[in-house]
């Protein structure tokens, strides 16, 4: 029997998607709207914003929120060039194309956020 990592895939674009649906609307609307409006200003200080992102829960938080955007991102971009460009989907070089980037954004992230 063939075993195929597509569902690992799926997965984890579901959980991306999800996770990217829910959160950053909230983070446009603190961040974004928030700031402009006033809300807080002192909260939005540098020093406020780097012992926030000091603690080691709000560094996981970060990168499970990146890190799954990316495959997210990934498996959506794949499946779209694969429908654009009339190929396969399991074309390898589309592939390793998205899926690599989603990789090295998050290891990139990774090791941003632990240099912090």
């Amino acid at each position: 029997m063939h075993r195929s990592v597509e569902p690992l895939w799926w997965l984890l674009f579901a959980i991306g998607g999800t996770l990217t649906a829910f959160l950053t609307p909230i983070h446009i609307l603190i961040g974004g709207i928030g700031l402009a409006a006033g809300w807080a200003r002192d909260a939005f200080a540098y020093d406020h914003i780097r012992a926030l992102v000091s603690h080691p829960l709000a560094r996981l938080y970060l990168f499970v929120l990146i890190s799954l955007s990316l495959l997210h991102w990934a498996h959506r971009f794949r499946y779209t060039l694969a429908e654009a460009l009339h190929v396969k989907p399991s074309w390898l070089p589309v592939s390793l194309a998205c899926y690599g980037a989603a990789v090295l954004g998050t290891i990139l992230a990774a090791v941003f956020l632990i240099r912090l």
